[in-house]
């Protein structure tokens, strides 16, 4: 198997800048000689040397994933290891490297540096902050940024779920259902995707006209453990429903619930966001809002590699589809059975 491109030279009986031009797709190359090169290539198995490729057509052939979170949530949560995955499966298909930053200061240091120097062709950016320095930075590098979440800087391109609109959406289901103590256990204040969840809960409630009452929302951060606190406090104003604004939280929730001598759905109905595998594992079955973070980062890395190639167009926004997925424990079947005594 030929691993180099002077051994392709010499199976083909061209010279090695030949060769180097075929596999660049230089046009200054006959379709006679284009042809030939690359039946030798596809014989031998050849695979450019995809760093060397870069140098020579002088830019990058690697992109950054930037996650400013704990190593420890990267690892715990389910959610990023699809979203990361998405991504270099993206960049692997388009002969690109993905390399990984996580939140510890000394990482986003090393990224900040790193995107002046050119190492990297772009940056794919988590936004888990309504307003992240880093992301500052790398735009006034004129670095190439494209946002997983919508970003608070209108020059930078996002890929994002309908937040609100699918947060009240499920808010409105609880509501339909005859439950008008509907409580909110919201993600942090400072994510954008926490903020706009808040908001469409809040739409659902004003559609109902319904006031937003502040006893029964807690404000936790996307744990389990802030999921079941919350839960502790909640229950203290008597909610007949809660929304959770991530399946972790709801699954704390769920516990707190449970501990307190509480059925769901018969006592108090609990509904998610985003349909990590352990909500059709819990007990009753979550309702959820389904996300798909594979796609989410498969999506944010193809719009990298399109702005790459075209630096000069306008900021672009993709918003992906999500689904309400209805299971036991928002009490549908419940209610259903009520309204038709």
């Amino acid at each position: 198997m030929a691993s180099t491109l002077e051994e392709i030279a010499e199976l083909s009986g061209v010279s090695r800048s030949t060769v180097s031009r075929v596999v660049n797709n230089d046009p200054r190359v006959s379709e006679a000689t284009r042809e030939l090169v690359l039946e030798v290539v596809r014989k031998e198995g050849y695979r450019p040397n995809l760093a060397a490729r870069g140098l020579a057509l002088g830019r990058s052939n690697v992109i950054a994933a930037v996650i400013p979170v704990g190593f420890e949530n990267v690892l715990s949560d389910p959610y990023f290891p699809s979203l990361l995955q998405g991504m270099a499966s993206a960049a692997d298909t388009n002969d690109h490297f993905l390399m990984l930053s996580l939140g510890e200061p000394g990482f986003r240091h090393t990224v900040d540096e790193i995107a002046r120097q050119g190492v990297v062709a772009g940056v794919i950016f988590s936004a888990s902050k309504v307003d992240d320095p880093l992301l500052e930075r790398l735009v006034a590098t004129g670095t190439p940024v494209v946002s997983v979440g919508r970003p608070y800087d209108e020059r930078v391109s996002y890929v994002d779920i309908d937040n609100r609109g699918s947060a009240r959406q499920m808010t409105t289901q609880l509501l339909r259902l005859g439950y008008r103590r509907v409580a909110l256990i919201a993600g942090p204040s400072f994510a954008p995707a926490a903020v706009d969840r808040s908001d469409g809960y809040a739409d659902a409630l004003s559609g109902f006209g319904l006031r937003v009452d502040e006893n029964l929302i807690y404000e936790g951060d996307f744990s389990e453990a802030s999921g079941r606190a919350g839960m502790r406090t909640l229950l203290e104003h008597r909610p007949d429903a809660v929304f959770s604004a991530s399946d972790r939280m709801a699954a704390g929730a769920l516990n707190e619930i449970r501990s307190a001598g509480l059925r769901i759905p018969e006592d108090i109905a609990l509904v998610g966001f985003d349909d990590m595998p352990l909500a059709a594992e819990m007990e009753p079955p979550l309702t959820t809002v389904r996300q798909r973070p594979h796609q989410l980062g498969a999506a944010a890395a193809t719009l990298l590699l399109d702005l790459l190639a075209d630096p000069t167009g306008s900021p672009k926004r993709v918003i992906l589809p999500t689904e309400l997925i209805v299971r036991a424990s928002c009490g549908s079947q419940l209610n259903q059975e009520t309204l038709s005594r």
